[in-house]
Formats: C-alpha cells, structure tokens, sequence
C-alpha cells in the first residue's frame, strides 16, 4: 500500500467530514464519504419556505482564518469560493424593561453605545472584561484549538509563562459568577453569561474560562451567500474535484474490525473495505454500540458525559410588524437563572432567552422574509418532561409580549426528540459534552482514538462544539491519519493526486472553475 493508494471511509457529510474529505483526497488518499441523509451538512440544516431556504442549523461564520486556512492548504483561496459579507452589528438585544443594546464589530462603538445605555462605569466593565477574553483567547488558541491532543501539561506552561492567567482563568468559578462580578448592571451580566450555551453550556455550571468565547464573536462575524449550507456545498465540490466521492442515503451500520485494525464499514449492501475510517458524528453512537462492538473501545463514559444543552429550533418565512432586527437578535428572559433550573430539571422553561436569526433582514418593509428562532431545551433523558404544550405557542406568544409579530404561515419545529433521531446516539444534545467543569475541555475525545485505523472529528470531538471547531477537528484528524500512514510505510511518493484541481509543481494548483 502506498499513500496515494490508501482508502479513507469517511462516515457522516457534517463540516468536519466534509473539511476533512478535502483535505484527505488532496493529499492523494481514495476518499469515500457516506452520509445516511440524503443531503451534505449534518446540523448545517435547510429547510423549504416559500422565502426559499431557510437555515436550520449555525447562522453564521466566526473565526474567518480557520477556513482561509483550510482553502489555503489545498492551494486554494477561500474568497475564490466563498462570498462572506463582514457584520457591522454582531448583535441586537432587548430586555423585558424596553433595554435596547447593539455589540458591534468596532470595540470602542461598542463601549460608546453600553456607556449611552447603562452608563461609563458599565462602558468600562466591558472594556475590562474583553481584555479579559482577549488575553484568554490569545493564550489557549495555540496550544488548546490548534493542538492535535491538547494536555494538561501544556496548559500548565503556558499558565506558568503568565502568571496573570491564572487570575484570568478564575479556576474556582463559574461563567455565571465570574459575569456576575465583572458588571455592575446585571443585564449586562445576563449578556455575557449566555456565551456559555453557544457551546451547549448552562452558565451556573460552565468554567469560567469560557468568557474566552465572547473575544471570537469580537474578532468579527460573517455571513454566507447562499446562507451557511454554501459553506458544506462549496467543500463537498472541492473535495469531489479532489476525486473525493459521495453516497448518500447509506446509513453505516457496522464499523468492521479484523486482525486487530478497523478494516471497513458495513452498510444495507454488504462491507466497503477501508484502511482508515473517520467518523464524523457523536461520539456516544460509537460507546453506546451503535455501529456495533469494533468501535466501542474507543469512547470512554466521560468522554461523553454530562451531555450539552438541546434546543426547540422554529424555522419560517413570514413577514414581521413591530420591532426592527439585526441578523442577529436575542430578546431576553425575565429570570435566566430560574430559566437553567427549568431546563436542568428536564422541564421546557415558559420564559425563555430567545435567539433569532432573520436571514433577509436588509429586505424591505413587508417582505417575505426567512427567520430561524432558537431556543435553549434540556436534551433526552430519562428524566426529561415530555412536551406536553407546544413549543411554538410560547416563542411567539414571548415576541408578541416584547412587541414582535409575525405574519401567519408554516413553521416547523425540530426539537431535542427530532434531534435524537437525526443524530444517533446524541440524546438530542447539540453540542456532545457538556462544558461543565474546568477540565471539560480535556475530556472530550481527539482525533486519534485506542482502535487502530480508526478517527474522529466533528463537534462532539476536540476541540469542540461550533463550526470553526469542527474544521479545525478535520484538520486535526487528516494530520493524523497522514501521520500515521506516513509512518507505516518506508517510504512515499511524492505526487499528489487531486483531480481537476491540481497544477503541475511548477505552476502550482489550479484555480477552480468560476
């Protein structure tokens, strides 16, 4: 076998598959991705409105350099493929006393607009508490995102280099008291605090440490032409130009072992011989059997456990009377904490923080528009409370109280019972691991696991829930598996196989067609 000639089963079309798929068929392996939807994207979803259609899924794209980096190391440009239009609101939120607060890309218009709302003492709340975010971020972007198999060890360096991490960290607290102490006003505490469920967390049980997430959104967000499935569909045509190859409907009922190695994947038609399989899905399919015995080594119980928040996801066209909206749009609850018992408790809260994402929202005054509203849910447990009223009475009986309609037609709302069963083994949790604990992070599965030949990547793997972090696990995994094939051979030809996409050495890669 030689690398060129070396076949990668991929299981699952979500974004890390899909980065991964990229990155593998350019390295010159026999690429083969095999999704049991019937469409790319995992929670990438669309849905059909009569406004076209509407995002389902992530709304928007953050941490821009992770993708420059994946076009960039297939010898592509991301702008070449991709139309991303920069935001200059990142959001708008309103509080239940008629609070009106926009963030905006530019800090100091930020600051300006907190100290014209809640006054200079908050303004500089805020300023110390992004140097915060941006301190954190900048010290574990390296050795926690950008490392293969991040260790306790490394972390510990890097805290004994800067002694005023340690601080920065607040290892004792949690996210809810750390915002709690750092603003005087508590709308701004309540702001802040949700940071924590953008990676499926309840902000009275999250570290500390993951203020660090308010300085990605801070570095700038994006937004998609084509909405966010652009995104999956530009890498599975990449990838394809790469000779990758697609099947879809072909759910993997069998992750095969023989002779000690992963050697394929069983699907309704028979086994599909591999030497490398990366499932891209949540890991507790493969600890809680699944894709049958072969793989189940490879997941430990807290590796998977706690399990992150669900969600109840409204997805529409309509056209809106009342408040104006940015892209993106929270209208808060009354009482966030009482909110989180709700939902530890398995109960679905009757007054909840609600997220909407309005897709056309530069559109005119009485235009059909597409809107997806979130709503933060307790995944599928045993103890979990069914839902006995309907989900979708509550969010716009919430927006009708703040003073937002909606014109009537079709909406559906996937909830954490949908969600289970369009991600085996999920319990519905969007997320995979729960944050809660300091050490969550470390917790969570890497690329390479205890099963020769087989790997992981997606949201539920290092280093984590969200769309830059499932690519930067598809980096993660692909560096691997070349790693690991590299080192099984005594030596490997140099030629790259990348279908229409590669140039001669001396030219270099060739762009894709417009």
């Amino acid at each position: 076998m030689d690398r060129t000639a070396a076949k990668v089963v991929i299981v699952g079309a979500g974004i890390g598959g899909l980065a991964a798929a990229m990155r593998l068929a350019h390295a010159g392996c026999d690429v083969m991705v095999l999704e049991a939807q019937s469409t790319l994207g995992g929670k990438m979803r669309t849905l059909p409105t009569a406004a076209g259609p509407v995002d389902a899924g992530p709304t928007v794209l953050t941490l821009k350099p992770v993708f420059e980096t994946l076009f960039n190391d297939v010898g592509l440009r991301l702008d070449d493929h991709l139309t991303l239009q920069p935001l200059n609101t990142l959001a708008r939120h309103y509080w239940p006393d008629g609070t009106t607060l926009d963030l905006m890309a530019n800090p100091k218009d930020s600051a300006d607009r907190i100290a014209n709302t809640f006054g200079p003492d908050s303004a500089d709340d805020f300023r110390r508490f992004s140097a915060r975010a941006a301190r954190l971020f900048t010290a574990f972007e390296g050795p926690m995102m950008h490392a293969v198999k991040p260790s306790q060890p490394s972390l510990t360096w890097q805290v004994l280099r800067q002694p005023r991490l340690l601080a920065d960290m607040a290892p004792h607290r949690t996210l809810g008291a750390l915002v709690d102490a750092s603003f005087r006003d508590p709308r701004l505490a309540q702001l802040f605090a949700r940071y924590s469920t953008y990676v499926g967390g309840h902000p009275a049980t999250s570290p500390a440490l993951l203020s660090l997430i308010w300085e990605a959104e801070a570095r700038g967000l994006w937004t998609v032409e084509g909405g966010m499935i652009a995104l999956a569909q530009t890498l599975a045509r990449l990838a394809a130009a790469f000779s990758a190859t697609f099947q879809y409907d072909t759910p993997v009922r069998r992750i095969v072992k023989q002779g000690g190695m992963i050697s394929g994947v069983e699907t309704d038609t028979g086994v599909i011989p591999a030497d490398m399989v990366l499932f891209n899905g949540d890991p507790a399919a493969l600890h809680d059997g699944l894709l049958g015995a072969a793989p189940k080594a490879a997941i430990d119980d807290d590796a998977i456990l706690p399990r992150s928040l669900s969600a109840h996801v409204a997805s529409f066209a309509a056209i809106t009377v009342g408040l104006p909206l940015a892209h993106h749009t929270v209208f808060f609850a009354d009482d966030p904490k009482a909110e989180f018992r709700d939902i530890s408790a398995g109960i679905i809260p009757r007054d909840a923080t609600l997220y909407i994402c309005a897709q056309d929202h530069d559109a005119g005054p009485d235009t059909l528009q597409r809107f997806e509203i979130i709503r933060n849910a307790a995944p599928v447990t045993d103890t979990a409370n069914p839902e006995v009223f309907p989900c979708q009475t509550l969010i716009f009986n919430r927006l009708r109280h703040y003073g937002l309609t909606f014109s009537t037609g079709p909406v559906t709302v996937t909830g954490p019972a949908d969600f289970a069963q369009l991600f085996p083994g999920s319990r519905g949790s969007l997320y995979g691991r729960s944050p809660q604990g300091l050490m969550a992070a470390l917790k969570r599965p890497t690329a390479r696991t205890r099963v020769p030949g087989l790997y992981l990547c997606g949201g539920g793997t290092h280093p984590g829930a969200g769309v830059p972090m499932a690519t930067l696990s598809a980096r993660h995994a692909a560096e691997a598996m070349l790693s690991d094939l590299s080192s099984t051979l005594l030596s490997l030809p140099m030629a790259t196989r990348g279908g229409t996409l590669t140039g001669s050495a001396r030219t270099g890669p060739r762009q894709f067609p417009s």
